[in-house]
């Protein structure tokens, strides 16, 4: 089949418990390449019975785990953190074959190990307060982990979210339960080798396959389960709310979906903003969900971007995901490509002008490829413009005023991540007050990031905040230790 893993050496089987097991009831799914379509493996499907085993598992393991001290959680995380620089070439290979992404532009083997990194050193960060301040007591609070926790991760990303949700729990002093993505199990599979291998204790991680019913269900409704981190669209994020509301009320931490807008200003370096939305929509061929998916661009400049924009975005190389030459691979599965489909149906129904791609493509007969596609002046209320489209798709509109860029950037239900252009840094500093957006990039776009600075959304973009200094917090539960002192004068002073 030309895959460079031989598909018998490649992990199928849920991590539980410090084993790797079959499903109870023997459930499994065929996971297929995005690319050749030729199935890659048949992975395990938790089911209910091993969904609560592993909650079971990280449940009996949490006393013994949060009584560990920081440094000794660290040197485990440590060591996760230079095993995952050794494999960072087979994790790229091995999500090329299940969701696509290119080896070219792979770098998430190193990112994730950075993470793990700063979190072998952040369990410090779990520190309590004092104080005076109530008359005959000295009063303290204490930090301690919330408990067994899950965590449920999307496809596009799984190692750098792998590291993102396994990292800052058990540096927390708690354990977890990860749910991998259907479309991308074969990384964290991977990496559950790994950890096995450096002697993380019996049921500190846990790691499943399947999909969200019914592994992500019970998980959501799990009452041993005190928080659950997802990140993913934000139809299933409500899901997940409604679950552990009408369970035991656990906390809940949601990164979901975007719609992120970007105003480019008339006095704004253009060849660099259309550089850098572009490269914004190619990562992951569009499927980010801080992807800058609207553009609004000052009228008198529309046409000099749109220009730049179209020769910068439409020009990325397609083919095998595994071929290092490739830039674009294909959609992550055929059930992405439909639906990205559907929005292409919509917007040659719809008023904009289509000013490159449109259709959906292949390359030498094979993969689940889309053109880069640009439509102009569509109406605010279409469905292009209005929903999440996680693919190689941008509407690039124009406006007039700073007051209306700024009402038609708002006008949405997400918040994940915004950007203004301009060289003017109080008109920049106005914007970024007035998004309603977690993150705002001036002069730059995602993925720019800040690793000490908290990443989450506003509104239908989730709740929470992940990032250094941020993501062990979330994991953290305040305690009130109330101490009264005998103000015995005579005593003090005999």
């Amino acid at each position: 089949m030309g895959f460079p893993i031989p598909t018998d050496k490649i992990e199928r089987r849920h991590y539980i418990n410090g084993e790797f097991c079959e499903s109870s009831d023997k459930g499994t799914f065929e996971l297929k390449s995005p690319y050749t379509h030729e199935k890659i493996v048949d992975v395990c499907e938790a089911s209910v019975d091993d969904t609560n085993r592993a909650v079971a598992a990280a449940k009996a393991a949490f006393p013994a785990w949060a009584a560990k001290s920081p440094e000794e959680r660290g040197a485990l995380l440590k060591q996760l953190a230079a095993k995952l620089k050794e494999l960072h070439g087979e994790l790229a290979q091995l999500n090329a074959m299940d969701m696509g992404r290119p080896v070219s532009t792979y770098f998430d083997g190193f990112f994730a190990a950075s993470l793990f990194e700063h979190y072998a050193e952040a369990g410090y960060e779990a520190r309590g307060t004092t104080s005076l301040n109530t008359p005959g007591f000295v009063n303290m609070t204490f930090r301690q982990p919330i408990g067994p926790v899950a965590a449920i991760i999307p496809w596009n990303i799984p190692t750098i979210s792998f590291a993102m949700k396994i990292g800052p729990a058990l540096a927390a002093g708690c354990t977890i339960v990860l749910k991998t993505s259907e479309k991308a199990p074969l990384t964290p599979a991977r990496l559950a080798h790994a950890v096995h291998e450096i002697g993380f204790p019996p049921g500190v991680v846990n790691i499943l396959s399947g999909h969200g019913t019914p592994s992500g269900a019970t998980l959501a409704s799990h009452m041993d389960i005190r928080l659950v981190n997802f990140t993913g669209s934000t139809f299933t994020g409500r899901k997940i709310q409604a679950a552990a509301a009408s369970s035991n009320l656990k906390k809940v931490v949601l990164e979901l979906g975007g719609k992120s807008p970007a105003i480019v200003f008339e006095d704004a370096d253009i060849p660099k903003a259309a550089q850098a939305t572009s490269t914004s929509l190619q990562i992951l061929m569009g499927q980010a969900c801080i992807a800058n998916s609207r553009i609004y661009v000052q009228e008198s400049v529309a046409e000099k971007f749109k220009k730049a924009f179209v020769e910068i975005f439409s020009t990325q190389k397609k083919g095998d995901p595994l071929d290092p030459a490739t830039q674009q691979g294909p959609q992550a599965d055929g059930l992405q490509h439909e639906r990205i489909k559907s929005f292409l149906d919509a917007a040659s129904q719809g008023a904009g002008k289509l000013e490159s791609g449109g259709k959906p493509s292949q390359v030498d007969g094979k993969g689940f490829f889309i053109e880069p596609t640009i439509y102009s002046n569509v109406s605010e209320d279409e469905k292009t413009q209005k929903e999440e489209v996680f693919g190689p798709f941008v509407n690039i509109n124009t406006f007039k005023t700073e007051e209306e860029a700024l009402e038609k950037a708002n006008a949405t239900e997400y918040g994940l991540y915004a950007s203004v252009f301009t060289k003017d840094i109080n008109r920049a500093l106005r914007v970024a007050k007035a998004y309603e957006s977690g993150t705002v990039g001036i002069n730059c776009t995602s993925p720019s990031m800040a690793h000490d600075m908290p990443f989450g959304g506003y509104k239908g973009s989730g709740q929470g905040r992940e990032g250094y200094g941020y993501s062990v917090e979330e994991h953290l539960e305040h305690k009130s230790v109330l101490i009264k002192i005998e103000d015995d004068a005579k005593t003090a002073i005999g």
